[in-house]
């Protein structure tokens, strides 16, 4: 029996879900998506000081890009001075099972990865 073909196939050409798999599988997606998902809301301050290295431009950047997506939710609560809180909404929570896995398997496997990697560069003369 035939397949049916999806009608969303990320490895067809032009398919929107090959641009979604990008952004969500960006390095600072991940973490964003990840630290929501631990810790539930966060303002933006906080996050940033939780995801080491990240740069105010990048994290508004990614978190700009989540909300759009329908993955985090932005709420302003008007008060002196303004309060802003990012979460997961329920389409991003659904996220946070395939991430964790993908998260939890880069520590358990980064020092076969780094060895590789090194095996790798010395055979290529990169060292």
């Amino acid at each position: 029996m035939i397949e049916p073909i999806p009608a969303w196939d990320p490895y067809a050409r032009g398919c929107p879900s090959r641009d979604l798999l990008d952004q969500i599988g960006s390095k600072w997606a991940v973490l964003v998506l990840g630290e929501l998902g631990r810790h539930g809301a966060s303002r933006f301050t906080r996050l940033r000081q939780r995801l080491a290295g990240v740069s105010e431009k990048m994290l508004t950047q990614t978190l700009r890009t989540l909300e759009r997506d329908g993955l985090v939710r932005r709420t302003v609560y008007p008060e002196m001075p303004v309060r802003v809180e990012y979460e997961l909404t329920s389409l991003g929570q659904t996220l946070r099972d395939p991430l964790k896995a993908l998260t939890e398997w880069s520590v358990q496997h980064i020092e076969e990865v780094l060895t590789a990697r090194e095996e790798y560069d010395d055979r290529a003369g990169k060292r």
